[in-house]
C-alpha cells in the first residue's frame, strides 16, 4: 500500500495519514510498526532489493550457466512489471530514505548487478570488460523504465521487455565478438576508403 501512494503523490507529499488511508487504519497507527515515514520508506527499498537478490543468488545456485542470463532477465522484467509502483519509489525516491538505508541499497543492488555481470561474463567470456558492467545496468534500466509506460496490458509489457533485453546483450555481444565475415567486410571497406 504505501508503495502506491509514495508512487502516486511522491514521497514527499504522502503523509502517514495518506498510507494509513490506503492501509485501512489510522496513520497513527502505523508508528506502532515503523519510527517514521522514512523509516517506512528505507525497509520498502531495502526488502525490495533484497528479494531481488534473493531471487538471482537462487537462480545462479539452480540454473545452468548457459540459461542464466535469460532467467535473470525474466526474474527482474516479471518484478519490474508486477511491481511498477515499487520501482518508481526505488527510482525516485531512494535518496529520501535515511543514509544508513541507502546504503544498504546500494550494497544489495552491487552484488546484485555482481551475479549479472558474472552471467554475462560466463556466457559471453571474449567480451570486454568495460563494457559489462554498463550493459548491465544498460539493459536494467532499459527494464525498470515501466514505470514510464503507458498502461499496456502486462502479459505483452513483459514479452516486450524480455525481447528487448535479451536483443540489448545480443547487439552488445555481436558487436564485441562481430562475426569472422563481418570483419573481413569492414576491413575491405577500410581499404577501399584508401
Amino acid at each position: 500500500m504505501a508503495a502506491e501512494v509514495f508512487a502516486r503523490q511522491g514521497f514527499a507529499s504522502a503523509t502517514v495519514g495518506d498510507v494509513g488511508a490506503a492501509a485501512g487504519v489510522s496513520g497513527p497507527a502505523l508508528y506502532h510498526h515503523f519510527d517514521n515515514k522514512e523509516a517506512m520508506l528505507g525497509e520498502m527499498l531495502v526488502g525490495t532489493t533484497h528479494h531481488l537478490l534473493v531471487a538471482a543468488q537462487r537462480l545462479r545456485d539452480t540454473v545452468p550457466a548457459e540459461h542464466l542470463l535469460t532467467e535473470l532477465v525474466s526474474l527482474h522484467v516479471d518484478f519490474a512489471v508486477d511491481h511498477r509502483a515499487l520501482i518508481a519509489v526505488q527510482y525516485r525516491d531512494l535518496t529520501s530514505a535515511a543514509p544508513e538505508d541507502q546504503e544498504r541499497v546500494w550494497d544489495l543492488q552491487r552484488q546484485y548487478i555482481q551475479i549479472w555481470t558474472d552471467a554475462l561474463v560466463d556466457q559471453h567470456p571474449d567480451l570486454r570488460a568495460g563494457s559489462v558492467r554498463p550493459t548491465v545496468q544498460a539493459v536494467l534500466s532499459m527494464i525498470n523504465s515501466t514505470l514510464f509506460s503507458p498502461q499496456t496490458p502486462a502479459t505483452e509489457l513483459v514479452a516486450l521487455l524480455r525481447d528487448m533485453a535479451i536483443g540489448a546483450i545480443d547487439a552488445i555481444t555481436r558487436k564485441a565478438n562481430p562475426p569472422l565475415a563481418e570483419l573481413a567486410s569492414t576491413r575491405t571497406m577500410r581499404g577501399s576508403a584508401r
